[in-house]
This record gives structure tokens, sequence and C-alpha cells, in this order.
């Protein structure tokens, strides 16, 4: 039997390490904003653009009042000011999207090669909140329950992606703008909470948990040749 540290690493919720919710939600604004600047003014992409940049400047206010980090803050004020430049400077304003597709096409291409290659993206964030950096590696079970729980947020990505992408090619702003708030902080809630369940699922039932990692072979390699003895 493990310890109650041990059982208590082993449980230990995978939201409650990355978080993410907040920060989906704010993102999540701008776009909803420039919708809304553009229906009120005529479909007018400036109004739209005004609307989206004043809106994310206050989320950014909101956000540093409360502790959230100036640079993330200046990095979401910075997306969205792209976003809008884009737009006005194509005169499409389903074009404030744009980004937004394209950073999802790479996210999903990015998590898809760290699985190949062996350093799931999902190991090296949890690593990294945990204070492990990269001792998570030698044990071989996280590696593989790690690779494993990538794949959800890779078809996170692409579920974003083929959406995205359908109603930009249509230009249709309206529906892109409910998409983003439906496939923001509830895909990113259920992406979390699914690949948290494939996290745990796929550690042996004696692993002591994410924040204690074991190096050397992995616990069905160590099973196989007990058996063998």
């Amino acid at each position: 039997m493990s310890d109650g540290s041990a059982s208590d690493g082993r449980r230990e919720s995978l939201a409650t390490l990355l978080g993410g919710r907040r920060g989906a939600v704010d993102a999540s604004l701008p776009p909803v904003a420039f919708v809304g600047g553009w229906l009120a003014g005529g479909s007018s992409i400036g109004w739209g653009a005004v609307a989206a940049i004043a809106v994310s400047v206050m989320a950014g206010v909101i956000r540093t009042a409360r502790g959230g980090k100036p640079r993330a803050v200046l990095i979401s004020l910075a997306a969205v000011v792209v976003a809008a430049l884009i737009a006005m400077y194509t005169g499409r304003p389903e074009d404030f999207f744009l980004p937004q597709l394209l950073s999802n096409v790479a996210s999903a291409l990015v998590w898809a090669a760290s699985i190949v290659v062996r350093w799931p993206l999902l190991g090296v964030v949890v690593g990294l909140l945990l204070g492990q950096k990269t001792r998570w590696r030698a044990d071989s079970d996280l590696v593989r329950a790690y690779s494993r729980a990538s794949w959800v947020w890779v078809c996170q990505y692409t579920i974003r992606v083929v959406v995205f992408g359908a109603l930009w090619v249509s230009g249709n702003v309206v529906a892109l703008g409910v998409a983003r708030v439906a496939l923001s902080w509830p895909l990113v809630v259920a992406t979390i909470a699914v690949s948290g369940w494939v996290l745990y699922r796929c550690l042996p039932d004696e692993h002591p948990g994410l924040r204690q990692p074991r190096p050397g072979c992995s616990s069905s390699a160590e099973a196989a040749r007990s058996r063998g003895r």
C-alpha cells in the first residue's frame, strides 16, 4: 500500500495543476466584442476593431489588478491588435479570426510532433509546473501516459481548425464569433478533464503519481521480469 502523500499525488486533478479557464474566458471576449462592434457599426471592420481592442484592454486591466502577469496581458492585447490590423488591411471581417485559425494549426502540429519524438508537451508543461524540469522523462510510465493524454490536446486543436476553417472559408463572421466562445473555455475544460482521465488511466495502480517520477524501466517491464524469475 502506498503512503498518503503518494496517493494524493496520484489523484491530483490535472485541472488544479493547469487551470486555464479564466484565461480562456478572457480570450473569448475580444472576438465577441469584434462581432458586436461590426454588427452595430453596419458591418464596419473599424468599429469591430475598436470594440475588440477596448474590451481586451479592460480585460487586461482587470487581470493585472487580480494578480495576472503583465507579460501575458500584453501578449493577449498584441494578439487582438494584430488580428484587428489584418482584418482592416484585407477588408475581410472574417480575417480577424485568421490568426486564431493559424495558431491552432501550428499547435496541433507541434503537439503531435512532441508525441512522436517522445517529448509530449503535456509532460513538459506539468513537469515545469511541478518544478521537475525533465526528470519525468526518466519514468517510462509517465512518458507513455503523458503521450497518450497529449493526443487529447491534439484533438482539441484539430476540432478548432476544422470548425474555424470551414466558417472562415464561408465568411460567416457571426458564426465565427459564436464558435470562438463555444470552443474556448468549454472545450478547454473538457480537454483538461478528458486528458486528466486518460493520464491517470494509463498509469499503473502502484505508480506513486505525477509528483514522484520513478527513474528506470516501467513497472510493466518490472512485473514481466518478476514473473520470469
